[in-house]
């Protein structure tokens, strides 16, 4: 098999599935990236509503499993990190660890072998209503002024160091937020299928090499890839998980009584 070049950023490019849009450059081009966004909406959909079509004192196994994910969820990550208000949340944040986990399982399926997510605008999709969700019950919890008040001013300091403090927590709180929970998904997604694509491409280009020591090697480059594919999938569920923990934390923030 011929590699005629090496991966890179190129590799997470993808053309329109439909035909008639395929070399255009178009921002709502159908592509394999957007086709496996709309598949994990439904099969997050698909699951839970089949898993409680019929629900039943002693669960099926698909409701069982449904349970689980969402007891998971609402006790491992919504009630230890919100508190008592921390159900209202369960489900929302249910359904965003669904999805995250779904679409970054995409990076090692066969055919798919990408995270929509190793594309920077799917996580900021999900960053930017993590922000303005936790900004909104901020304000809705506290009021405009209390909300922005108190964090932007800090009670209890000297008030020259506002100078100092104030614009960093407005980068801290209003920028590097939602910058760093888009980033630390994009950036996981993004180098995991990199790996994988070294360790395939290089095993091929290897096998195909001229030198016979570097043919025999090939195998070991095959073998590498295989265990980075077990690996990610840690990685994928890893990142679903401090995503929605994350998404809790600053609902707690913005909630919380010390407002």
């Amino acid at each position: 098999m011929d590699v005629p070049f090496p991966p890179g950023v190129k590799d997470f490019d993808f053309d329109s599935l439909i035909p008639g849009l395929r070399g255009v450059d178009l921002g709502l081009a159908f592509t394999k990236i957007t086709f496996m966004v709309w598949l994990a909406v439904a099969i997050v959909i698909l699951f839970f509503l089949l898993s409680y079509r019929r629900p039943r004192i002693v669960p099926s196994r698909g409701q069982w499993l449904a349970e689980s994910v969402y007891g998971f969820v609402r006790d491992g990550i919504a009630a230890p990190v919100i508190g008592s208000q921390g159900l209202r949340f369960a489900p929302y944040l249910t359904a965003l660890f669904c999805f995250i986990a779904v679409t970054n399982v995409f990076a090692i399926v066969p055919l798919f072998q990408v995270s929509p997510n190793a594309h920077i605008a799917f996580p900021a999709v999900l960053a930017i209503i993590t922000y303005v969700q936790f900004i909104y019950l901020g304000i809705r919890k506290h009021g405009v002024v209390r909300y922005f008040r108190t964090n932007l001013f800090m009670p209890g300091i000297p008030w020259p160091l506002y100078f100092l403090l104030t614009p960093i927590e407005i980068i801290q709180t209003f920028f590097f937020r939602p910058v760093t929970l888009a980033v630390r998904l994009f950036a996981n997604m993004f180098a995991g299928h990199l790996m994988l694509l070294v360790f395939t491409f290089g095993g091929f280009a290897m096998l195909t090499s001229a030198n016979l020591f570097v043919a025999l090697l090939s195998p070991l480059s095959f073998a590498l890839a295989i265990v980075m594919t077990f690996f990610e999938f840690g990685v994928v569920i890893l990142q679903a998980y401090v995503f929605t923990m994350l998404t809790a934390s600053y609902i707690e923030g913005a909630i919380a009584d010390s407002h």
